[in-house]
């Protein structure tokens, strides 16, 4: 049997590789799902489509992404809520394995300039992405009239997108629900008190 891993409630203090496959995971799911499809409600070609899936996993990608364009925690998950504003505005665009990349390199390099006091170049993100920078801007503007520029988000829904994304893996656990679970048990009270841990105060 696996063993399950203890995340920290912040985000901020999240490993970020494990926190990028949880991000690439949950796009991989969505594309699952969209992939299959029927013809007719799948949507017509737009900017984003590629002619085929690049041969590089998602999970791969984002990873990279993640890596060369130095995103930051909040990055990740705002990649998400973009996902879901998007959709809410246009329900004819659908993420899949056609149109997955160019989302997430177009969508982290705005995430990067919405949040970050510093950030990279289009030149750069496009050279990371694997597009040109010309295909960048316009991919940009694209996103960015999608959403009717509605780029922030706040800190309460940052933390809910992550507390999802851990809560639906069922090897991962939020420390304060796995102090409660143990703290729950005689054995798992003892093993805290032992290791300093303090429990969770009665309400």
């Amino acid at each position: 049997m696996s063993a399950v891993t203890v995340m920290p409630d912040s985000y901020f203090e999240a490993d970020m590789e494990r926190l990028t496959q949880l991000v690439a995971n949950m796009f991989s799911r969505v594309v699952q799902h969209n992939d299959r499809l029927p013809l007719g409600h799948q949507q017509k070609p737009t900017r984003f489509h590629s002619r085929a899936p690049p041969n590089i996993t998602i999970n791969d990608y984002l990873q990279r992404v993640s890596k060369y364009a130095s995103l930051e925690p909040a990055c990740l998950l705002l990649l998400l809520i973009y996902v879901d504003r998007i959709c809410e505005r246009n329900p004819t665009f659908t993420i899949s394995s056609l149109t997955v990349h160019r989302f997430i390199i177009t969508a982290a390099t705005i995430a990067c300039k919405t949040l970050c006091d510093a950030y990279c170049t289009n030149l750069h993100y496009a050279k990371v992405g694997g597009v040109s920078m010309q295909e960048l801007n316009s991919l940009e503007v694209e996103i960015l009239r999608m959403m009717g520029w509605h780029l922030v988000a706040t800190q309460e829904q940052l933390e809910q997108y992550y507390f999802t994304l851990v809560r639906q893996d069922p090897l991962l656990i939020l420390q304060s629900e796995f102090i409660a679970a143990a703290a729950a048990s005689s054995n798992g009270a003892a093993q805290l008190a032992l290791a300093g841990i303090p429990l969770p105060s009665a309400k």
